[in-house]
């Protein structure tokens, strides 16, 4: 007979991942053990191999659940209706606000897909892509001479504009001068005044 799933199950799991992703980004993910993982979690290392068999099981949970989690929240916000410009601020608030206590699972994400097999890279690069044509639609609405074929502009200016929001977590603190909300705003009001000047 199937084991009965624990009804505190998603709970641990997530606070497995809270915990683990904490010791990737301070330890590296080479020299970081399931041992300190479990030690950090204070958990026996038989209850962490439960959830989670390998490092790598746990490395890919840890991304892959972080941009799921994003893609979803940012495809909820998607209305047609709204003018692009709109819609464009919305998004950049949403992936912002996402990433509000996410610091360790977004240092996971930029250093750990490289140690990840093949197969768990492209699951997690499908979802980039997903977050990413969410983000280029828009662009394409605000200035539709972006996405042409004979001077292909529209995904070098989406991923200009991650590496704007990508990149805050470098120096953005809570409680600082800024807000996420304000910073959203400063950061996407420089993408659209920027972006008609692009031929």
């Amino acid at each position: 007979m199937a084991r009965t799933r624990a009804s505190d199950f998603e709970e641990k799991q997530h606070g497995i991942l809270l915990g683990a992703a904490a010791v990737f980004a301070e330890q590296g993910m080479e020299k970081a053990s399931m041992a300190q993982i479990a030690s950090q979690l204070n958990v026996s290392k038989a209850l962490l191999y439960h959830y989670y068999p390998s490092k790598d099981d746990l490395i890919f949970a840890i991304i892959h659940t972080h941009l799921v989690e994003l893609e979803a929240c940012v495809a909820a916000a998607i209305d047609d209706a709204l003018p692009p410009e709109d819609q464009l601020r919305v998004l950049a608030k949403i992936v912002l606000e996402k990433y509000r206590g996410a610091d360790n699972a977004h240092k996971v994400q930029l250093v750990g897909v490289a140690t990840l097999g093949e197969p768990r890279r492209e699951e997690i690069r499908e979802v980039e892509r997903q977050i990413v044509r969410h983000f280029s639609r828009v662009l394409a609405r605000i200035n539709p001479a972006l996405d042409n074929a004979e001077r292909p502009l529209l995904m070098p200016v989406t991923m200009s504009l991650f590496g704007i929001l990508n990149w805050a977590y470098m120096w953005f603190r809570e409680g600082g001068v800024i807000s996420r909300e304000d910073y959203a705003d400063l950061a996407m009001t420089l993408v659209l005044e920027g972006i008609q000047a692009v031929r």
